[in-house]
């Protein structure tokens, strides 16, 4: 049986409301040392994912200040798959829609997230993204 989403998913998800600014998320990048917070309208609705360098690129290098809220900072186009997609199949979306983490998604609600890195460790785990992706954090 090939592996599933399901079987490498992160299922403890970050996530902040499109109401909550840059700073909000940023700090709780910081905190708990992940990359990425999910962002969620009205409740619990997935509305999109921003990431660290979205908070760079998108919102400070073009002058937002820290009380931006996300509905700016976040990527609405959000690509997602389901927790039964094959491994090999999640791949080649990121590959095809140049993305590096991918929402997971059940009947409309955010279940898990699925990095390039979580990919790279499951398949080749001896492989260089697989070992940066399985090291500890450095800072």
């Amino acid at each position: 049986m090939r592996a599933t989403i399901e079987d490498v998913m992160t299922t403890n998800l970050v996530t902040c409301p499109s109401t909550s600014t840059i700073a909000d998320a940023a700090r709780l990048m910081r905190d708990r040392n992940i990359g990425d917070v999910l962002v969620l309208r009205d409740g619990d609705k997935l509305a999109g994912i921003v990431t660290d360098r979205d908070l760079v690129v998108r919102c400070l290098a073009e002058g937002a200040g820290a009380d931006a809220t996300l509905e700016r900072a976040c990527t609405g186009s959000l690509v997602s798959v389901g927790p039964e997609t094959k491994i090999d199949e999640a791949a080649e979306v990121m590959r095809e829609r140049s993305v590096r983490r991918l929402a997971v998604v059940r009947d409309g609600r955010a279940v898990g997230i699925v990095s390039l890195g979580d990919l790279a460790m499951k398949s080749d785990p001896k492989s260089t993204l697989g070992g940066i992706s399985a090291s500890a954090p450095n800072g």
